[in-house]
């Protein structure tokens, strides 16, 4: 006898259907086959999958089984098949029936006693089931190209049968069922109405609710008003930005409390950043979404396979982790140059392409680079009170650890230099500078005149905006053509560093609700260009 029960297998960050086939002979000898590209974690779940049924007070249906994974030109590497292996031989086998499978996708990982544990990807697998009960491909060709051809599945699919911690996650998605089960037990349950489960929902008003709640704030901050204007900047336009300054002067401070004057999260962003984290399995026990802009600091020491993504099995790394938020890279030098390198191209086109011979997979990567870095080996080449005990050459060679191509990626280059005594002990009124709460005031009024600039047409901010977009929205009197052709000049700036002051001057004239970028914008959109001149 035959089944089939339906569920998922991750393919980066997106869900593919999976159809799980079982055939059980009876009265037969013979030994279990499991075919269809398993690898070694899905080879395994077969004596997990047998313990749990027994322990379930269910039989193995029979000595000669033969399991099938389709498209089986796919690997399949996921103990989430657990659930629909075992539902689908125990059918096969006359164990007990049901005419549901064909209405749901079943993913949970089994332990021996038949709980059912969390899996990886539960929110791609609920979008997987809406794109397929609305009659849409399984998946966004612009997310995967090329690869296995997906199995049928029947349009009448319902919703999907996840564990129990999972079922959150997956229940932000609107229009299906979210069946959560604790044990195998439950599955079996439910799959022949002998035990009623009510599909889960989750108040997305109450999730939201909690962003915008940190404890850090930009008030803590002594002195640096300089380096908080370039942030706000650098946060109005989603300008990447480099801090250079001495040790103790308060760049990683500083970054830190970036997150507090981004806009908050929109539901769609939202989901695009769950998802990544979904698929890692990154995502908190009954956790539903990413409410606040994530922020990723990864070390120095960290792979670039680590830092851009990749691997046999593709999965997305830091910079797709830092989606919609903010990728902190502190002590910027010291990262390897190679593994430098390979950000800059998710830097230009916001998403990371990992080719393979039988697929392409892209992962998004919207993300504010924020790097910080000493300006010498010492640190204290720019610091007006320590002497620096660098030599020039030990300066250059510092330095040159970062490339050229990958410092004209980045819009702001800011000097934090050391605060004053005064500053530091500095009491009463006034005496802490700007707080989060008047720095977002100046970007949410900045974001909100690129919104209506930009209409909704794929471009959302000043930092993507196209050649073109920049010409037609950036233009200049005949004083300010005059002081970039003086910039340009002296300065030797590259054609992609003249775009970017000019997107920079135009993200400071929207933080001032000014239709016109006068002179002096664009002379501090100039003064940011710190690495274009000699330190």
């Amino acid at each position: 006898m035959i089944a089939r029960v339906h569920s998922s297998i991750l393919q980066g960050i997106d869900a593919l259907p999976c159809e799980v086939e079982a055939d059980v002979s009876i009265g037969q000898t013979g030994e279990l086959k499991l075919v269809g590209l398993a690898e070694a974690s899905v080879k395994e779940s077969v004596s997990r999958i047998q313990a749990a049924l027994r322990n379930s007070g269910y039989r193995w249906p029979g000595p000669r089984v033969t399991i099938n994974l389709a498209p089986a030109d796919l690997k399949k590497d996921s103990a989430a098949l657990d659930l629909p292996i075992a539902i689908a031989c125990c059918i096969a086998g006359g164990v007990f029936q049901s005419d549901k499978t064909d209405e749901y996708l079943l993913i949970g990982e089994l332990a021996l006693d038949g709980r059912v544990r969390a899996v990886k990807g539960a929110l791609a697998t609920a979008m997987l089931a809406l794109r397929l009960r609305d009659g849409h491909p399984p998946v966004d060709p612009e997310a995967i190209e090329g690869g296995a051809i997906a199995p049928a599945i029947p349009q009448r699919v319902r919703g999907v049968i996840v564990p129990a911690e999972n079922a959150n996650e997956a229940a932000v998605v609107d229009g299906i069922d979210v069946i959560p089960v604790r044990y195998l037990s439950d599955a079996v349950g439910f799959l022949t109405d002998e035990l009623p489960v009510d599909p889960v929902s989750v108040d997305l008003d109450a999730i939201f609710s909690v962003a915008g709640k940190y404890d850090v704030d930009f008030a803590d901050v002594r002195g640096q008003e300089s380096a908080k204007r370039a942030l706000t900047i650098a946060a109005a336009g989603h300008h990447n930005l480099l801090m250079i300054g001495s040790p103790g002067s308060g760049k990683t401070m500083l970054a830190k409390r970036l997150p507090t004057i981004l806009p908050p999260l929109s539901l769609p962003e939202s989901l695009e950043t769950t998802r990544v984290y979904s698929s890692r399995g990154l995502l908190e026990a009954g956790q539903s979404l990413m409410a606040v802009r994530p922020v990723r600091t990864p070390h120095h020491s960290t792979s670039a396979s680590a830092l851009v993504g990749g691997g046999i099995i593709p999965q997305p790394g830091e910079v797709s982790l830092a989606h919609h938020g903010v990728l902190f890279l502190d002590e910027f030098p010291e990262f390897a140059r190679p593994t430098l390198e390979m950000i800059r191209q998710p830097l230009e086109d916001r998403c990371v392409t990992i080719p393979r011979v039988h697929s392409t997979l892209r992962f998004p990567a919207d993300i504010m680079l924020v790097a910080a870095m000493n300006p010498c080996p010492c640190g204290y080449a720019t610091d007006p009170k320590r002497a620096c005990k660098c030599g020039s050459f030990a300066i250059e060679r510092y330095l040159g650890r970062v490339s050229g191509p990958l410092i004209d990626r980045i819009d702001i280059h800011v000097e934090v230099p050391p605060v004053a005594w005064k500053e530091l002990r500095a009491t009463g009124a006034g005496s802490e500078g700007l707080s989060s709460a008047q720095m977002r005031e100046q970007v949410l009024r900045a974001r909100a005149v690129q919104a209506n600039r930009f209409g909704g047409n794929g471009t959302t901010t000043n930092a993507s905006m196209s050649s073109r977009q920049t010409r037609e929205h950036c233009k200049l009197d005949g004083a300010g053509e005059a002081l970039l052709k003086q910039a340009m000049t002296e300065l030797g700036l590259s054609a992609r560093a003249h775009d970017k002051v000019l997107r920079i001057a135009r993200t400071i004239a929207d933080i001032e609700s000014s239709d016109t970028i006068h002179p002096h914008h664009l002379a501090e959109a100039i003064q940011y260009r710190r690495l274009d001149r000699r330190m």
